[in-house]
């Protein structure tokens, strides 16, 4: 069955939890931008947003996305440019939200672990509601330590964590990894 809800991603750089559990802005990485954009594409995602406060940091990105778009990248690698199509960048959420014309979306975010209290969303209720629902969603992840309690305790739900196999329940994956597989299995045709 194919998706009936508008979805869009987030990769949130602030407010993030450091190491220390301290709120910090983290940094937006080149990997960052192509390969999530990538696996958006092929997940036929409608926007992708690097959601970050600082100017400098959303130049930089802007300077990607030309070299790639417009660029001598945009020769070198056309499947490249295609996939970066749908990048915009945002202050927060809110500006991501009004900049895709969906400002009152049902945001999800995801962490990898349980916060206690939040509406909660297994991975096969919320493929579920994607299949069936036609109101907008923000699937939002997390760079650094993951997202702030406060920020999902303000979200629509919370995506249940990826559990791998690890026999210490080791669960620190890379954001990359972890939206390829999130989106795999939320819109994957297996």
């Amino acid at each position: 069955m194919k998706r009936k809800a508008p979805l869009a991603v987030a990769l949130l750089h602030y407010p993030i939890v450091d190491r220390q559990g301290d709120i910090c802005a983290t940094n937006i990485t080149n990997f960052d931008i192509h390969d999530i954009a990538r696996s958006c594409r092929v997940y036929g995602v409608e926007r992708y947003y690097l959601v970050h406060p600082m100017q400098e940091q959303q130049m930089f990105v802007g300077r990607v996305l030309d070299h790639w778009r417009t660029g001598e990248g945009s020769r070198m690698n056309p499947m490249r440019k295609t996939a970066l199509t749908d990048v915009r960048t945002a202050s927060n959420v809110e500006e991501a939200l009004a900049d895709w014309g969906h400002p009152n979306a049902r945001i999800v975010s995801t962490h990898a672990r349980n916060l206690p209290g939040q509406e909660k969303f297994t991975f096969e209720r919320f493929k579920n509601v994607l299949e069936n629902d036609e109101d907008p969603y923000l699937l939002v992840f997390g760079t650094g330590f993951g997202l702030t309690q406060d920020f999902m305790r303000n979200c629509y739900a919370v995506l249940d964590p990826i559990k791998g196999d690890s026999k210490d329940d080791y669960r620190h994956l890379c954001v990359r990894a972890a939206v390829s597989i999130c989106l795999d299995r939320l819109l994957g045709s297996w």
